[in-house]
């Protein structure tokens, strides 16, 4: 199969989910073999390259840097261009994050299917995976295990003790399945109790709930209520019947499985190409996907 581009460029605004900053970026074009590049232009236009030595941090996010110059939530973004398989871009930036839009992937994959993705006179490099590998951390019990597959395949386990999450939320994905209708609408999500701990950190200061799942995990009382109502903005906030904050209706059952995927698929392109094997994760997330991808390439250096 050969590699492809955007057709034209798109531009998108916003604000970053944790700084919130305003943001406008401009996903353009790019020449086969140019890959994934993202250009701080209030920096200069400093580049910043995917790789997996490039993670800067995971703290509830991935965030890539060269030198020191740092871009932040990116999986999002990755995991649109995955889904759609587009190999080569140029992301400009005025910023220091991308705009969280609606806490999916739903509105870069519409974008690029607008613009168009064009077929270039190249062939596309993919990581196959030459035997099977497993990253464990011993400390939150999560599993990443790989096997060799001809093509992209992932099956995730979301772990919470809480009713809403159905403590072992499953979902899959192949590479021939509708990424764009059954994967990138899919929101992110945080338990109520991490809502909170992030606003005394000074963290989703972007962030709309209209664009998130949030699981009530711990008692909502008055108090709490109101502080909550007060910080997103919506008076009329509470809790649903179905353990989440009634802000929006679930996409899916297994949403938040789903968003584990997005997220997956974002995190592995850190490879700077396609994966070929069957991932299973079991309580996967930003920084243990990005571990396993440093671990994998130290185990199959010849991947890349």
């Amino acid at each position: 199969m050969n590699q492809h581009t955007l057709k034209s460029a798109c531009v998108f605004k916003g604000k970053g989910l944790h700084g919130g900053l305003p943001v406008t970026m401009t996903v353009e074009p790019a020449g086969p073999g140019e890959g994934i590049v993202f250009y701080r232009t209030d920096l200069g236009g400093a580049p910043v390259r995917l790789a997996p030595s490039s993670v800067a941090s995971t703290d509830r996010s991935t965030a890539i840097a060269e030198g020191e110059t740092k871009v932040v939530t990116v999986e999002h973004l990755l995991s649109a261009f995955s889904g759609l398989g587009i190999d080569n871009a140029a992301v400009r930036l005025d910023a220091p994050e991308l705009p969280i839009l609606d806490g999916s992937a739903a509105m870069y994959v519409k974008a690029f299917q607008q613009a168009g993705i064009a077929e270039q006179d190249a062939q596309r490099r993919y990581a196959v995976l030459p035997g099977p590998f497993e990253y464990r951390d011993e400390a939150t019990g999560s599993l990443i295990r790989m096997t060799p597959c001809d093509r992209f395949e992932a099956e995730v386990t979301v772990h919470y003790e809480h009713p809403a999450l159905l403590r072992d939320m499953k979902a899959g994905y192949v590479c021939s399945d509708d990424y764009a209708g059954e994967i990138a609408p899919c929101r992110t999500f945080c338990l109520l109790s991490e809502v909170e701990f992030l606003m005394q950190r000074g963290l989703i200061r972007g962030g709309d709930i209209r664009g998130a799942l949030v699981v009530v995990d711990c008692e909502l009382d008055a108090q709490r209520l109101a502080r909550l109502q007060e910080f997103f903005g919506i008076p009329t906030l509470k809790a649903s019947q179905n353990g989440y904050l009634d802000n929006v209706e679930l996409h899916f059952t297994n949403e938040c499985a789903r968003h584990k995927i997005l997220d997956l698929m974002g995190d592995l392109l850190l490879l700077s190409r396609p994966l070929k094997a069957r991932v299973e994760a079991f309580k996967p997330g930003h920084r243990v996907n990005a571990a396993a991808v440093r671990a994998l390439v130290r185990q199959y250096p010849q991947m890349l």
